[in-house]
Parts: C-alpha cells; sequence; structure tokens
C-alpha cells in the first residue's frame, strides 16, 4: 500500500523523509512528495510519525 500525502496539511517538516526505512519521500517545493511508491513496506513509519496527520496509506 502506497502512501498518499494531502499536500494541504503537509508542513514540509520532512518528517516522513527522516523515518521511512524505503526512502519512499521526498521534499519538492517545501511538500513532501511521493518519489518511490512502489519501494514502500507499509511499515507505517511515516503516518506514526507526521505531526500534521498528512500522510495515509491507501490501495
Amino acid at each position: 500500500m502506497p502512501p498518499k500525502v494531502d499536500l494541504g496539511k503537509c508542513s514540509g517538516c520532512g518528517a516522513c523523509v527522516d523515518v521511512c526505512p524505503s526512502e519512499v519521500f521526498e521534499i519538492e517545493n517545501e511538500k513532501s512528495k511521493v518519489a518511490r511508491p512502489d519501494d514502500c513496506t507499509g511499515c507505517e513509519a511515516c503516518v506514526e510519525e507526521c505531526p500534521e496527520e498528512a500522510i495515509e496509506l491507501v490501495e
């Protein structure tokens, strides 16, 4: 299940980039971007770490 970022909530803090063991995220234009969705293992670390609750895993 790849992550989805709600850009309206994302503050671009980079917490998801730092916590993701699969390097799925990048920061682009001061927002988090799912750069490599196929690499996501569904561990949910990004969901738990995001202080803005801007990330969810989708099917």
